[in-house]
């Protein structure tokens, strides 16, 4: 219960600052959504073309925008921690009895509810745009990107605590983020991709998470495609929290 309420408070501090910057927040809802006005009509008329996967364009490009939304934003959510530890803010929070993973899992929570929000403004706009699927496998897949969104929102705070400035974080998500988004498909399927380019994208966790987010889209939820996707998206979400957790608490002791 303690540390539930610890969690709690941290949550709502948190929330109360991501709520008071407006631009940030207009920038987080806007993006997605210049995506899905400016990116996703081209798509339209490739839908037919040899090897682009079934389903409408939408079904196809939705659920790529999800991802990116959830886990490529939170690869930078670390950025906020470094200003919170330059400023003293850590600092003082370690001095109070609080437990140092309420800490990390009241920001992780915040991050995940703002997922959430957006996820939800996102879809909405595509349907107005005409997007058509199942909403109880809409429901499964945003889950999906919320939960795999937190556990790399844990892994980015861990590596603001390991590099400590801005330039070096960021060095280390953008060396991360873009050949995630490269080989992930999430803007072009990559079953238009050549052979070998498929076969290193394989490799690639996100990418089988675009993949089940795809499928659900079309509600297959029972496929093997989103078994695979939801099993790499617990390990991504276990692998992140595991990193966080060991990496909070050392440097918070």
């Amino acid at each position: 219960m303690r540390f539930a309420n610890e969690t709690w408070l941290v949550f709502t501090r948190a929330m109360r600052l991501s709520l008071r910057n407006k631009v940030w927040l207009a920038i987080g809802l806007m993006q997605p959504l210049l995506y899905l006005a400016l990116f996703g009509p081209l798509l339209r008329r490739i839908a037919g073309l040899p090897g682009f996967p079934r389903g409408s364009s939408w079904q196809v490009f939705t659920p790529g925008l999800l991802v990116q939304l959830g886990i490529f934003g939170a690869l930078f959510v670390g950025f906020g921690l470094i200003a919170e530890v330059r400023d003293g803010v850590i600092e003082r929070m370690r001095v109070t009895p609080a437990s140092r993973m309420a800490l990390l899992a009241g920001r992780v929570l915040r991050d995940a509810v703002v997922l959430l929000v957006q996820s939800t403004v996102l879809l909405a706009a595509a349907y107005a745009f005409g997007l058509r699927a199942p909403l109880g496998a809409v429901v499964l897949a945003v889950l999906l990107v919320a939960a795999v969104g937190a556990g790399f929102a844990a892994a980015s705070y861990a590596v603001a605590l390991l590099t400590g400035t801005e330039d070096s974080m960021a060095a280390v998500a953008n060396s991360l983020a873009l050949p995630m988004l490269l080989l992930s498909g999430i803007l072009l399927p990559m079953t238009l991709a050549p052979g070998w380019l498929r076969t290193i994208s394989n490799v690639n966790p996100v990418k089988h998470i675009v993949d089940a987010l795809r499928a659900l889209f079309r509600g297959h939820v029972a496929s093997g495609t989103v078994g695979v996707g939801v099993l790499v998206g617990l390990a991504l979400v276990a692998v992140g929290m595991a990193f966080g957790t060991r990496t909070f608490q050392r440097d918070s002791s």
